[in-house]
């Protein structure tokens, strides 16, 4: 992205890697602290020009394309996250792959991957703070709070889109470890029921199996050891659905160990006398394609300690 300034008023120049964004979601990128009502405020009256033309919202940007953004006056939030917070220190030891196109982590269970919602930073934000010099860390999928593991982020644009691509091709492959109530029967090797999102008075969100208005969920599975009274499953999302694995399970009567939404209080009850005080829900592994040298990536994540120790002592 080439950048002159003159009087206040940006001239961009787009650049590839940044064709087929909409112009409002660029802008909100670009400037960080503004409304939103801000930024569709300046494209509604024009003041944001694509080859000294007016655009709609939902314009896509090209190659080449140059565009004029107006001052805009904002007052951009100093960043709340501590560099020397223990939580932050310990992500520079998740990362478990990195190069100077992507970073893949295990995420610590109980860390949102972003900010938001009462929560002051994420994973995002404290990447962004731990590594300054790299000036456009995206996410490229998310993980609920309580899950740990594999969890990627780009380096650019171009990656970004590129992995965005994979996810919606479904060339990407992700694993999940669960730890389920019972035993869970070997011949069921997959669950499609339809899943609907609902969201509570309180803002909760909550998702249930609807077979009328649900949208089309798989998750596919495999048994990886039986214990007493539970079972070590193996779970590939064949779709991307908010709660997927954990509603699939719970619906087949085998939630997953603590889960506070959809588990049993009996089996939590059991897990917590064995130690474990959080979801047994572990993004294991992933693979794809390198986005730029088109090799395959296969990364690992291990389980951490409370996870290890509870199927030890499961044992």
């Amino acid at each position: 992205m080439t950048e002159q300034k003159a009087s206040g008023v940006q001239y961009l120049t787009v650049e590839e890697g940044y064709e087929g964004q909409r112009i409002d979601n660029f802008l909100k990128a670009r400037l960080k602290g503004v409304p939103k009502s801000v930024i569709y405020r300046i494209l509604r009256k024009g003041e944001v020009r694509v080859n000294k033309k007016r655009v709609k919202p939902e314009y896509k940007l090209a190659s080449g394309d140059l565009l004029r953004i107006p001052p805009v006056r904002y007052t951009e939030k100093e960043p709340e996250v501590n560099t020397k917070l223990n939580a932050v220190i310990k992500l520079e030891d998740a990362i478990l792959y990195e190069d100077k196109y992507l970073i893949v982590m295990n995420k610590p269970s109980g860390m949102a991957v972003h900010g938001g919602s009462g929560l002051k930073f994420g994973v995002i934000e404290a990447m962004r703070q731990l590594r300054p010099q790299e000036r456009h860390l995206e996410l490229v999928h998310r993980l609920d709070r309580d899950t740990s593991g594999c969890l990627m982020i780009s380096k650019r644009r171009s990656v970004l889109k590129s992995l965005h691509e994979q996810l919606r091709n479904k060339t990407v492959q992700k694993y999940y470890w669960a730890l389920v109530d019972g035993e869970w029967p070997k011949h069921r090797h997959k669950v499609i029921e339809p899943l609907k999102k609902n969201q509570l008075q309180s803002g909760e969100r909550v998702v249930r199996v609807d077979k009328k208005e649900g949208k089309p969920s798989e998750t596919r599975f495999k048994v990886l050891e039986v214990y007493d009274g539970c079972t070590l499953v193996q779970a590939f999302p064949v779709t991307g659905r908010t709660h997927q694995i954990r509603v699939h399970t719970a619906c087949k009567g085998h939630s997953i160990a603590m889960d506070d939404k959809y588990g049993n209080e009996a089996f939590d009850d059991r897990m917590s006398k064995l130690g474990l005080k959080r979801l047994f829900l572990h993004a294991k592994s992933l693979k794809f394609m390198h986005p730029v040298d088109e090799t395959t990536l296969l990364v690992d994540a291990p389980l951490d300690e409370q996870l290890e120790n509870t199927l030890k002592r499961l044992k």
